[in-house]
């Protein structure tokens, strides 16, 4: 009988290839009309080296990295959703190759959470490609505001509320169904899904290692399906997307076979500074354009 979880992989080949081609057709045309990304500075490499290896041990990297596109000024706030989500999309689906592999988890319960986060994504995309600038940096704002929060609760209580179970069934299989569809949603305005996932599934009484598998998983299938709305679009940073990738695949390379773990709870108090300082900025400048 076919391993479920080879099927899994293909299917993840085939979107991923299918990310790739539209990833180098939207580069191209770029190109043709004169507007073709120029090699990513060794900042934006690094960023992407620094967010994707801490992002492979559970901080998440989209909060780190919008707060650093923000004070070096590197990206246009209307831009960073889709930079993000281009950009480390090779280096998630590495982790989703890598954690579905080694961690065990129950099929069902995977498949139907990364079918959830994708339609999420793809609802989520489709809108924030065409929001205006102002509606994106509030959006951002609140998105990141929350991310400090759950930042905050994981140093406070990492093991509240978390369980032994390998699956849900039942009331627990549709609630984590419906929370990852929103989590895949909210996770085109730059929230990041992975903070909000491992606290959703521990609190739904499973084993927490559980959830890297489920949350890699599902953005490693959601982040291609949204880039390629953000892709048509050109709502994105080319040149920073290639930095992303570049730096992010060697770092998840590197944290998931040789560092493996480390203590986090200093980096995640870090991150919340930084992640505070950038929503509030960005919630001043959108609150200032409303009132203008």
């Amino acid at each position: 009988m076919t391993n479920p979880k080879l099927l899994l992989f293909l299917a993840l080949g085939v979107v991923t290839v299918v990310f790739a081609a539209a990833w180098a057709r939207s580069l191209m045309a770029a190109k043709a009309s004169g507007n073709g990304a120029a090699a990513p500075t060794a900042g934006q490499t690094g960023i992407g080296f620094v967010t994707d290896f801490f992002d492979t041990l559970g901080i998440g990297c989209f909060a780190p990295t919008t707060a650093l596109y923000r004070f070096f000024k590197m990206v246009p706030d209307e831009k960073i959703p889709g930079t993000l989500n281009v950009g480390f999309t090779l280096g998630t689906v590495a982790q989703a190759f890598i954690y579905i592999t080694i961690v065990e988890v129950d099929f069902t319960t995977l498949l139907l959470l990364i079918v959830a986060s994708m339609a999420g994504a793809w609802l989520g995309a489709g809108v924030v490609s065409n929001w205006p600038k102002r509606h994106i940096q509030i959006g951002m704002g609140l998105a990141l505001l929350v991310a400090a929060i759950l930042f905050i609760r994981t140093n406070m209580n990492p093991a509240a509320g978390s369980g032994t179970e390998l699956a849900l069934t039942g009331t627990k299989l549709v609630i984590g169904v419906v929370g990852n569809f929103a989590l895949g949603a909210l996770m085109t305005l730059g929230i990041g899904l992975y903070g909000p996932a491992l606290i959703m599934i521990s609190l739904l009484g499973m084993d927490p290692r559980a959830a890297f598998p489920i949350m890699m998983g599902s953005c490693a299938f959601l982040m291609p399906v949204a880039s390629l709305r953000f892709l048509k679009a050109q709502a994105y940073d080319a040149k920073a997307a290639i930095g992303l990738a570049i730096g992010g695949v060697p770092a998840v390379l590197l944290a998931a076979f040789i560092v493996k773990s480390m203590d986090l709870v200093a980096v995640r108090w870090l991150v919340v500074v930084v992640v505070l300082i950038a929503a509030i900025g960005l919630l001043r400048s959108g609150l200032m354009k409303q009132r203008a």
